[in-house]
């Protein structure tokens, strides 16, 4: 095998896979490029990328959220709303009750919790469909948000805004840099080093053949250089920023979700419930308490992206939360879930999110009116979905689906006689790998 033939094999996980499989990870890098091009620097300066990450990450959190909504078969339409009405709360209670921020932030999520379970309720035990109970959701709850507030700002104390507009505090010796970011990128890159190592030991130890030195160096290298370049920027930029907390509070989220949606049953039977509802139900899996969680699951995370919003707006007010649920369903199509249920990943919705948070970025850095920013996004949703499943049809190369591949584990055949292995044979996949 040439050595091309090997990286190729090796590095997106098939035979018959090649970088087009890396699509969307390709169009994020040339779009960061272009715009690093066109505003002559701006996109990747310190300040910005902190701006990135410190505007973005509440809808990145709701598209953590909207992605396990969205791979079992439903569709959220009320998580601006909740996160308005959520926020609203937080702040008249800090405000009106003097309850300190830390507090506030769990009544915040167990508003969320309660609200998700109303709408669980109906959508798993009284089977009215999720479109409809979050459409009345989106209309009732920012009713409500406007009632509460009085269609009026209610400002939030300082220690509530740490978790979004606060950075790594500045600690140990002055070393130009941020120490706590060059400390998160330094465990980053040892993460990265760490994954590789185990995954060569558990190949040895099965007796399947171990990749080539040289490509672990590629797959550990890569993203080590990618990491190393975003801790200087973050750790050096102005003094008093780092990297954004909101941003921990994001990967924290990624790391955790990514994980269940991989490893454990749950989150397999989210993508069983997806893939054929019927045939997950005969193979044992509780379908309504699958239903009811992962609406349960969007409204705490909605709640949490709602709060983060407000702290770093320093303020909640009426028109909090508008549009983004929007954003977080685009964010879901663009990195790879299926319209019908079933398939995505967290990581491809990350991406697809950072794909449609840096075109917003670049085109406001470029000076285009909101208006035609608008236009430009929907354009990009439209298309990139129009011709993936165009593509689909005709039997060719589809970025949504080769997408998820390279984000999931391979998966042991599943028994032809069961009834979700038959659901595999309809073209669904039911679990996630």
């Amino acid at each position: 095998m040439s050595r091309m033939k090997a990286l190729q094999k090796s590095l997106f996980g098939g035979t018959t896979s090649n970088a087009r499989q890396f699509g969307m990870i390709f169009t994020l890098v040339a779009i960061v490029l272009l715009f690093q091009i066109l505003t002559d620097g701006l996109t990747l300066n310190s300040g910005n990328l902190v701006s990135l990450v410190s505007q973005y990450s509440y809808i990145l959190i709701l598209a953590i959220g909207m992605l396990m909504v969205i791979v079992a078969g439903h569709i959220d339409l009320s998580v601006g709303s909740i996160a308005a009405f959520v926020g609203i709360v937080v702040a008249k209670v800090m405000q009106d009750y003097s309850i300190p921020w830390f507090p506030a932030i769990l009544i915040g999520l167990a508003a969320g919790a309660v609200i998700g379970a109303w709408q669980g309720f109906w959508v798993a035990y009284v089977g009215v469909p999720a479109f409809i109970v979050t459409l009345a959701g989106m209309m009732l709850f920012r009713g409500g948000n406007q009632f509460i507030g009085n269609a009026d700002t209610v400002p939030v104390p300082e220690g509530f805004r740490v978790i979004g507009a606060g950075f790594l505090p500045e600690v140990g010796p002055n070393t130009g840099y941020n120490n706590l970011t060059l400390l998160l990128g330094l465990v980053l890159c040892v993460a990265v080093v760490v994954r590789e190592w185990r995954a060569r030991r558990t190949r040895r130890e099965m007796g399947a053949d171990v990749t080539p030195m040289w490509i672990s160096a590629i797959r550990v290298g890569v993203p080590i250089l990618v990491v190393v370049f975003a801790t200087l920027r973050f750790a050096g930029g102005r003094v008093g920023t780092s990297f954004p907390i909101s941003g921990i509070i994001l990967g924290v989220l990624v790391v955790i979700y990514g994980f269940v949606t991989r490893n454990t049953a749950g989150g397999r039977h989210i993508y069983a419930v997806g893939g054929n509802a019927r045939a997950a139900e005969l193979s044992g899996v509780k379908l309504k308490r699958v239903n009811f969680l992962v609406m349960m699951n969007m409204s705490v995370l909605a709640a949490l992206a709602g709060m983060i919003f407000v702290a770093r707006s320093a303020a909640s007010g009426p028109q909090d939360g508008i549009g983004w649920e929007l954003d977080a369903i685009a964010a879901v199509f663009i990195g790879g879930a299926a319209v019908s249920g079933g398939l995505g990943t967290i990581s491809g919705s990350i991406v697809g999110g950072l794909v449609m948070a840096v075109l917003n970025n670049g085109l406001q850095l470029m000076g285009v009116g909101s208006d035609r920013v608008q236009i430009i996004k929907g354009l990009v949703l439209l298309l990139a979905v129009a011709l993936d499943v165009y593509n689909k049809k005709q039997g060719r190369f589809s970025v949504i689906e080769s997408l998820t591949r390279p984000f999931r584990r391979d998966t042991p055949p599943a028994d032809p006689a069961s009834p979700v292995a038959a659901g595999q044979e309809q073209g669904k996949s039911p679990v996630a790998g």
